[in-house]
């Protein structure tokens, strides 16, 4: 039996202000409101917020995990050298 009684459900009444905010950049809700600095992507410094230590939080938003509107355009095209113009070869019918 523990005699703590105030770290439980009576310590949570006070908390009622908000310290984040959602983020412009990454759109998370990790915007500091006083401080004006994302704690998830670093917003508004210039590079994106990353350390080593961190591995899987540099995989979570690497390369590939969004839409790829234009590298998967490139992938595609790199794969024949990026050929332009001409017309496709015909094939022979069998």
């Amino acid at each position: 039996v523990s005699t703590q009684s105030t770290w439980g459900t009576t310590s949570f009444g006070p908390r009622q202000g908000k310290s984040h905010t959602l983020c412009r950049r990454c759109g998370r809700h990790s915007l500091h409101i006083r401080k004006r600095e994302c704690a998830a992507c670093g917003y508004p410094g210039a590079r994106i917020r990353s350390y080593g230590w961190s591995e899987k939080a540099i995989r979570r938003r690497h390369t590939g995990t969004g839409r790829m509107r234009h590298l998967k355009i490139v992938h595609r095209r790199s794969q024949h050298n990026f050929r332009q113009g001409g017309q496709a070869k015909r094939r022979a019918t069998a």
